[in-house]
């Protein structure tokens, strides 16, 4: 299974939603690729957009292994990599993303700060879900805001990843879940690269257009 782009999966994954429709979800994308895919499906069900800032926390010497995942409060989501790593390593990391994190939201929404989960059905936007890291922190960080409900929505993730996820959500929608699975950008016939720049406009359109 393809897509042609973001908008097409995005457009597919509201139709699959679209019993939420009146429910005035929030609808949070994973920067930054997820953002424009967030936009279709808040317009698409009359919700809420904003943004659920997660960072990967990388191995020393080996980055594009995830020892773990923080949100933009400072909580930490560990896992086990069986890698050698000090604790003042894994501070040094956390302080580092951290801070990524600060810069992200002050660029994204400014003084407004995040849009609160509580007692709301919220949607959890990615276009993509490889490892779950970045996901599951994402799903803890808004399961501590006590919404009503965390639905996990993506185009396409491979079946060990959906599995985990699946089990920490209340609602898993995922169109395509290959057993071969490389990138996520290998499933999109475009997959362009989506810009800080790009994140900032969506969201101050969808602002204005909720006035």
């Amino acid at each position: 299974m393809h897509f042609r782009d973001r908008e097409d999966a995005a457009r597919q994954l509201a139709g699959k939603l679209a019993h939420y429709h009146g429910q005035r979800p929030l609808v949070l994308g994973v920067p930054r690729g997820a953002v424009p895919m967030a936009r279709v499906i808040a317009e698409a069900l009359d919700g809420e957009l904003d943004v659920v800032l997660v960072h990967k926390l990388r191995t020393p010497f080996q980055p594009e292994l995830a020892m773990g995942a923080v949100d933009e409060t400072g909580e930490v989501l560990r896992y086990d990599t069986g890698a050698d790593v000090s604790e003042e390593d894994v501070a040094h990391e956390i302080a580092e993303q951290r801070a990524v994190l600060r810069r992200r939201r002050e660029a994204y929404t400014g003084a407004a700060g995040p849009t609160s989960a509580a007692g709301r059905v919220v949607v959890i936007v990615d276009d993509g879900i490889a490892t779950g890291s970045s996901m599951l922190a994402a799903i803890h960080a808004i399961r501590r805001q006590k919404p009503a409900r965390i639905v996990v929505a993506t185009a396409v993730a491979p079946p060990d990843t959906l599995a985990r996820v699946s089990a920490e959500a209340d609602e898993m929608v995922c169109l395509h879940s290959p057993r071969e699975f490389w990138a996520v950008g290998q499933f999109f016939d475009d997959f362009g690269e989506v810009s800080d720049d790009d994140v900032v406009r969506t969201l101050e359109e969808a602002r204005r257009s909720s006035q």
